[in-house]
């Protein structure tokens, strides 16, 4: 896996103190333990964690300090900086986050990721007194993971349920840790090994080497962990360490360019920086580390290097990273700004749509959070949509329609791209409520999607009267005037809730829709009136009958989208008998319908 030379090694088997192929299996077994007990907890607490850390990075500060440490934390919490930089690619795509913002959490975040080869430094604690045998991995990790899966299998609740993974997962990730360091004791008596291992004096061979593992097993915790399990051997010292470790920084950015590839130039800057971070970094103290051999080696270099060792030479490289170049985010930014640029030709939906990507998969509740947020921006253009489309009865122009058409093919591409979309993510694990707003999400997409297609209706009527040179008589034209006011107002609060999740709002359009089928039930009877009369021709009844059917079919897209919201706060989709309860006997809905019924009356 390493090398041919290294596999070469690893495949003697001759007696005494040679690796058998046994030996080989159980380092394999141990690494796929490693990684799969990895990704195991960090699956599981970014589950738990579900948007709450995403909401943290959209406020982060300017303070460069409280955004590195936040970036650290979050990091931390999610054992993961590419859940990290993928959270940082959506709040950017969106727009609630500049580009220049990310750097500090970047910075923050390859801080973070140390934490992991500090945990491993559990394994190496010496257990001469029984309390510090209690700290050992091997003694206490059953035992959590007996813990972990009777939360799962006995616990109702989600959130105990996520915990119990943690705990399973790190009991597995420690048992790979173990198997590895197991299986490479025997190197340590291996001449051909110790022999092969003196390369890596050569700080070059060492970085490649680093990076090579890296970028091929895609996680810089797997290959500490096996630096770690090498270094128990004592063979491994601080000069052969260092370069290997400055190595792997730039070989976990290869999960980063990967992800990029095929995304819009707002994921690729972020992807970028984060790989210039670390060439920068390692070209600076590898030139630093090349000179100190050069001149006058310190005498630590040939020393043995532990796990402690190499946790302490990761943290300090990223850290010692951070403080040299920081004070150049700007700097880096702009140079990042130029060498990905932004396509002229690339329209904002484009942009939008382009963060739906399989990729994101891989963290769900980041991909939930973009998809609330893309599902709003739906809401925001059906409803300005509406407002232009009623506009043209009062104001025709040839631009206001192409508008019109542009934006409803707009809400198509986005129902059609979305909703594919959330049908994937509905089948990852995710939070309980984040299971619900997909839920809520999946309800209302096809109802912004109608309202467009009513603006579209809407227009066409406009566009008939126009050219037939028709018009309602003043008694029409006030009761229309009066309900495309209370169409206006259900709109808007339809938007307000759905876009800020107020249920207050949320609870005012169902009364409201209400007095709107009274309100087109009422002009109907007035209109058959006036064509009893004479007043009124039967071809300005056929368009006054379209304009009343799409309003009241507008108000009850409001209605359900209102539905949906206050059932994402209740935990449940249940239409049907929500509208029950609310219609008859509760005084609340009357007082709110009786005040409409009297704002919007034809009297």
């Amino acid at each position: 896996m390493i090398t041919a030379r290294m596999m070469s090694v690893l495949a003697t088997t001759a007696a005494g103190n040679r690796m058998s192929m046994m030996n080989i299996a159980e380092l394999v077994g141990g690494l796929v333990f490693f990684m799969f007990g990895m990704r195991v907890m960090s699956q599981a607490l970014e589950k738990m964690a579900g948007g709450r850390l995403e909401r943290m990075l959209k406020q982060t500060s300017a303070n460069p300090i409280v955004s590195i440490a936040l970036g650290a934390g979050i990091t931390i919490a999610m054992q993961s900086s590419s859940a990290t930089t993928v959270m940082l690619v959506g709040l950017v795509n969106s727009g609630i986050m500049q580009f220049g913002q990310t750097l500090a959490v970047i910075f923050g975040a390859n801080i973070g990721t140390t934490f992991t080869g500090w945990l491993l430094t559990l394994g190496s604690i010496s257990s001469g007194t029984w309390w510090l045998t209690l700290l050992k991995p091997e003694f206490f990790s059953p035992f959590l993971a007996l813990i972990g899966i009777g939360f799962i299998m006995f616990s109702k609740k989600d959130r105990y349920k996520s915990i119990g993974t943690v705990f399973v997962g790190f009991a597995i990730l420690m048992k790979g840790m173990s198997m590895m360091s197991e299986a490479v004791s025997p190197l340590r008596d291996v001449p051909e090994f110790r022999e092969l291992m003196t390369k890596f004096n050569n700080p070059i061979f060492g970085v490649l080497m680093g990076l090579l593992i890296t970028a091929v097993i895609q996680s810089s915790a797997a290959t500490i962990g096996i630096l770690i399990a090498i270094s128990e051997g004592g063979i491994l010292t601080f000069a052969m360490a260092i370069p290997i470790i400055m190595g792997l920084n730039i070989g976990t950015c290869a999960t980063s360019l990967i992800s990029c590839i095929g995304t819009n130039y707002k994921a690729k800057r972020v992807a970028t920086v984060h790989v210039m971070i670390k060439i920068l970094g390692t070209a600076i103290w590898l030139t630093v580390f090349c000179l100190l051999q050069a001149i006058n080696p310190p005498a630590f270099l040939s020393n043995s290097i532990g796990s402690v060792g190499i946790a302490i030479v990761h943290t300090a490289f990223n850290i010692l990273t951070t403080i040299v170049l920081l004070p150049f985010s700007k700097g880096l930014t702009r140079l990042t700004e130029r060498i990905i640029k932004q396509p002229k030709e690339e329209s904002e939906m484009q942009q939008n749509l382009s963060f739906l990507d399989v990729r994101v998969l891989r963290s769900p509740s980041v991909a939930v959070a973009e998809c609330n947020n893309l599902t709003k921006k739906m809401a925001e253009l059906a409803c300005q949509n509406l407002y232009d489309a009623m506009s043209l009865f009062d104001n025709y122009t040839d631009e206001r329609v192409a508008e019109v058409l542009r934006v409803e093919n707009e809400l198509d591409m986005y129902e059609d791209k979305l909703g594919s979309y959330l049908v994937n993510l509905s089948s990852k694990t995710v939070s309980d409520h984040d299971g619900r707003v997909i839920s809520k999400m999946l309800h209302t997409i096809g109802d912004f999607e109608r309202l467009g297609d009513h603006a579209v209706n809407l227009y066409k009527a406009a566009e008939e009267i126009r050219e037939k040179r028709l018009s309602f008589t003043a008694e029409a034209t006030k009761e229309l005037r009066v309900l495309t006011n209370a169409i206006d107002e259900i709109l808007a609060m339809t938007t307000e809730c759905y876009t800020k999740d107020d249920l207050e709002h949320a609870f005012r359009v169902e009364p409201l829709e209400q007095v709107i089928d009274k309100l087109t039930g009422t002009i109907k009877t007035n209109h058959i009136t006036r064509l009893q009369r004479g007043g009124c021709s039967i071809e300005m009844g056929f368009i006054l009958s379209d304009i009343l059917n799409n309003y009241e079919r507008i108000s009850d897209h409001c209605s359900n989208i209102a539905v949906a919201v206050i059932e994402v706060e209740r935990g449940g989709f249940d239409t049907h008998e929500y509208l029950s309860g609310i219609k008859f006997g509760n005084m609340e809905f009357n007082q709110i319908y009786d005040t409409f019924d009297k704002k919007y009356s034809l009297e």
